[in-house]
């Protein structure tokens, strides 16, 4: 079998990469190696051009454990931005974070087998909504920047919140930083011309328990007048929001991720896989609730007083629904997770009392 076919044979998936890998191994190394470039770069082009970003791709691969995978992204991303204009700053800042310097070459056959697998893995990723103009192609909207500032102040305030072992004191800077996210953004709402037109962002969400992760990063967007749709077959979230507001959903997500998993294996119980798993997915639903609880809370507590900005907020709410609706016009409630384990879920929402929200 030529070496087009076999190739040919893994993107469609005829053939499984070991069988390729074996009929390969033997053949004339120039000519395997420039038709699996291109076929490995066809694959890569499709993706890019059909709303998958730097980030989102070099995330997908690398949870596979491979790093000549890592890599292989990374050095397609920065070919695909050749030639082409104009290119959306976001896209480029990718490109510049999945980028590291080179390191010693794997040898060939590692680099052969590694290119292969990801082939099979490239042809299976679907085309995804297009969130971020490709290179190439017309820039629709130019994203509002936040206050590097505000956000640095915030990053302090949660990096604190994840270093103590105090949970009162954790729970003190993390309800600091949801009250400056909100006085930001009652600043925004009044400054004119700003924020004018809602964005989406994908947000990767990792494995174990990714649903019960996903319903906590839906509770702090939910706080802060963002909306998140959940993929759970390709790992992510995508939310929708006004950039700001997303900065500080991203930041404070994150944050309390660490806060939750630090608490969960704090109190799990000791012994007994079934029951660990049952006290960890409930831990994180009841965690996730209470968070959603308590940032709402405050939100509410810094926005009293100001009545006279309920008619802006109602309308950019109305404009981040309409942005989820257009990407998203027919999505599906997630069932919502089981709570099997009682002692779980009230350590789950004491722990939310004792986060750090800023």
């Amino acid at each position: 079998m030529a070496t087009r076919e076999i190739i040919d044979g893994v993107r469609t998936g005829a053939l499984d990469y070991e069988t390729a890998l074996d009929a390969l191994t033997g053949a004339p190394a120039a000519e395997v190696d420039a038709v699996l470039r291109d076929a490995l770069t066809a694959e890569f082009d499709r993706l890019f051009g059909n709303g998958w970003q730097p980030l989102e791709l070099h995330r997908a691969v690398a949870r596979r454990g491979n790093p000549i995978q890592g890599r292989l992204v990374a050095d397609a991303a920065s070919a695909f931005l050749h030639g082409k204009t104009p290119v959306d700053e976001r896209w480029q800042a990718q490109v510049t974070m999945v980028t590291s310097p080179q390191t010693r070459r794997p040898d060939r056959i590692a680099v052969l087998d590694a290119s292969l697998d990801l082939l099979t893995e490239l042809r299976r990723l679907p085309a995804i909504e297009i969130l971020i103009p490709p290179p190439g192609t017309p820039l629709t909207t130019v994203p509002h920047h936040s206050d590097k500032r505000i956000l640095d102040r915030v990053r302090a305030l949660l990096a604190k919140a994840e270093a103590t072992d105090f949970p009162a004191e954790a729970e003190t800077y993390s309800a600091k930083a949801q009250e400056l996210i909100t006085r930001y953004r009652i600043q925004e709402v009044t400054a004119p011309a700003v924020d004018v037109t809602p964005f989406a962002r994908r947000i990767g969400v990792d494995h174990p328990y990714e649903s019960e992760k996903a319903s906590l990063l839906d509770a702090v967007a939910s706080a802060n007048t963002c909306r998140t749709v959940w993929s759970p077959e390709l790992g992510f979230s995508t939310i929708f929001g006004f950039d700001t507001d997303i900065d500080a959903v991203e930041l404070l997500y994150t944050s309390l991720l660490v806060q939750a998993n630090r608490a969960m294996t704090r109190d799990e119980p000791a012994k007994g896989k079934a029951r660990v798993k049952a006290f960890r997915r409930s831990f994180l639903v009841a965690y996730a609730v209470r968070i959603g609880e308590r940032l709402r809370q405050t939100a509410e507590r810094e926005f009293a007083g100001h009545g006279d900005l309920l008619p802006v907020l109602r309308k950019r709410e109305i404009q981040v629904h309409a942005a989820m609706d257009k990407v998203f016009p027919r999505t599906v409630r997630a069932r919502g997770s089981r709570v099997d384990s009682r002692e779980g879920w009230e350590s789950g929402r004491a722990a939310a009392d004792e986060a750090q929200l800023s």
